[in-house]
């Protein structure tokens, strides 16, 4: 997630922390302090309340980690490579390999909503014996906070509403009941979609009799139900694009350009010539060094372009989206999210083979679609051999 920054690990996962962390912490430490702990514990000092309160918003940002880290765990122990942990406004994301199973799936979706639930249960029972043994009203306080918010959590992600974590148990149940991965998707976000917009209704009715827990509901809800959306459009790609080969979707062959040239040369000698408006470069020794946008190179004052080189603006090799020709499709699409994204470089070996843009992808899915609407197969060949444009 861009904006996002190092906070730690877990068991050798990386912890990352978006700039938006800080200011959730701080609303809630701020809350605490102000308004949840004096109508609970009344008569303390404000220092005591905002200790208390500081100390509240981190404990609930572990919780945060928790959740997240049982996801991560349960799946590196089922086997699935994990990248990292991104915690930010609206809870978390933990960045995976896609479960090969149904059974995966279910586990490693459900492990966070039963992380946050136990802890909430610990929370609350810690609460009940500090109050029972030593009647410590404000630690009593904080802990009975801390385990309603992660009792509440969990619950909230069991809605069977995707991307919730129930939106993904219910996905995994679909799919070990159809066999059909690509389908239960679709079907898990269309309940999202409807359960995000049943949520939202219910903010604005709330906010709308005064109650300010309404907008923040309303915001959520209208995030679930667009990432619902998103995910349920994903799911139909898929099953246009399902049994499609990388080689079958590549442009081939496809124009180059050499890294070395400073962006006027490359604009005269080479942009004016294609009619591409993404390029691969090439190193001397003709391998692959990065992909440039030909907008980019536009942009700069002319007297920076005589001098500087192309590949200073091109994005390197190492941050693109590479594929192997006999790889599915589905499956690089896919990794999108946690590689460079597209354009897709095709490699067989240190080769370029060719080059997958999204106006390939549309066109492969339009013309797949098209031939399953019509009741005909859909071949997998010959899907964009023809000219890129982005």
């Amino acid at each position: 997630m861009k904006g996002s920054i190092r906070i730690g690990s877990v068991r050798g996962v990386t912890v990352r922390a978006h700039w938006s962390v800080p200011l959730i912490m701080l609303f809630f430490a701020y809350g605490l302090a102000d308004r949840t702990l004096p109508a609970y514990v009344p008569g303390l000092a404000p220092l005591a309340y905002a200790t208390a309160g500081v100390a509240g918003a981190l404990l609930l940002l572990a919780a945060l980690v928790t959740h997240e880290a049982a996801h991560a765990l349960v799946a590196r122990r089922a086997g699935v490579p994990v990248q990292d942990m991104t915690l930010w406004a609206l809870g978390g994301v933990t960045r995976m390999d896609r479960p090969a199973t149904a059974r995966t799936a279910f586990a490693v979706a459900v492990s966070g909503p039963l992380a946050s639930l136990l802890l909430g249960g610990a929370a609350v029972g810690a609460a009940a014996g500090v109050h029972a043994t030593l009647d410590w009203r404000l630690p009593v306080a904080v802990l009975g906070w801390l385990g309603g918010i992660n009792l509440l959590l969990g619950v909230f992600n069991l809605l069977p509403a995707a991307p919730l974590d129930g939106g993904r148990v219910l996905q995994a149940a679909l799919w070990w009941r159809t066999g059909d991965r690509e389908r239960a998707q679709r079907a898990a976000g269309r309940t999202g979609q409807i359960i995000g917009m049943a949520l939202a209704l219910v903010g604005w009715l709330a906010f709308a009799r005064g109650m300010t827990g309404g907008l923040w509901l309303m915001v959520v809800a209208l995030f679930v139900a667009g990432a619902a959306a998103a995910e349920r459009r994903w799911a139909q790609l898929a099953l246009a694009l399902r049994g499609v080969q990388v080689a079958d979707a590549m442009t081939s062959p496809v124009d180059t350009g050499p890294d070395w040239l400073t962006v006027d040369r490359f604009l005269s000698d080479v942009a004016a010539r294609t009619r591409h408006s993404v390029l691969p470069l090439l190193d001397f020794e003709g391998r692959p060094s990065g992909v440039v946008e030909l907008r980019r190179l536009t942009l700069g004052p002319s007297g920076e372009q005589q001098a500087r080189p192309v590949r200073d603006l091109a994005t390197p090799v190492s941050q693109c989206t590479i594929a192997a020709p006999d790889e599915q499709l589905t499956a690089v699409l896919a990794r999108l999210g946690t590689g460079g994204g597209l354009p897709v470089l095709v490699m067989d070996g240190y080769r370029l083979d060719g080059i997958i843009t999204a106006h390939d992808i549309q066109r492969l899915y339009q013309r797949n679609t098209a031939r399953k609407s019509d009741g005909t197969a859909a071949p997998g060949g010959g899907a964009g051999r023809q000219g890129i444009a982005t």
